[in-house]
């Protein structure tokens, strides 16, 4: 091939799915960290995942938590012992996320499950750049219905 240009196949080349694509990567990545994370009680991984003031609020009635999602990650491991989780298929549509999520621990001599999802946006770099987490609690450690989350 002489004088021309030959331009590289992959994600440009899929137009306005490329978006989709990268969003659905990001996504996987954060629930699988999280999932990983969260029951060793490890924050470093999780906060790795966050763009720098990144906006994170644990429920949609809440302020943004003071610190971001190092703050409330370091915060809530260090109350949380006994932790099970698992988290669901992410979704992507419109530039955002939302991934379902199923959790118990014991906190203050009590065990608790608390499911829900969180509603995400990423940046460029696929790292987050707003969490919003909808949830319900329960008394008791609970398990998640058949077909809870879709994952296989």
């Amino acid at each position: 091939m002489s004088g021309g240009s030959r331009r590289a196949t992959g994600a440009a080349d899929l137009g306005p799915y490329a978006r989709v694509m990268d969003e659905l990567s990001a996504a996987n990545r954060w629930a699988t960290t999280w999932e990983r994370c969260w029951t060793a009680g490890d924050a470093g991984p999780i906060v790795a995942l966050y763009a720098p003031g990144a906006p994170y609020r644990s429920h949609p009635h809440r302020d943004p938590e003071s610190g971001g999602a190092a703050a409330y990650v370091t915060r809530t491991f260090a109350e949380e012992t006994d932790v099970v989780c698992r988290f669901g298929d992410p979704i992507t549509a419109g530039g955002r996320a939302c991934v379902e999520w199923w959790s118990s621990w014991e906190e203050d001599g009590a065990t608790m499950t608390l499911s829900g999802a969180t509603v995400l946006r990423f940046d460029a770099d696929g790292l987050v750049i707003e969490h919003v987490d909808y949830w319900a609690q329960s008394p008791g450690r609970l398990s998640p219905f058949a077909a809870w989350g879709n994952r296989g």
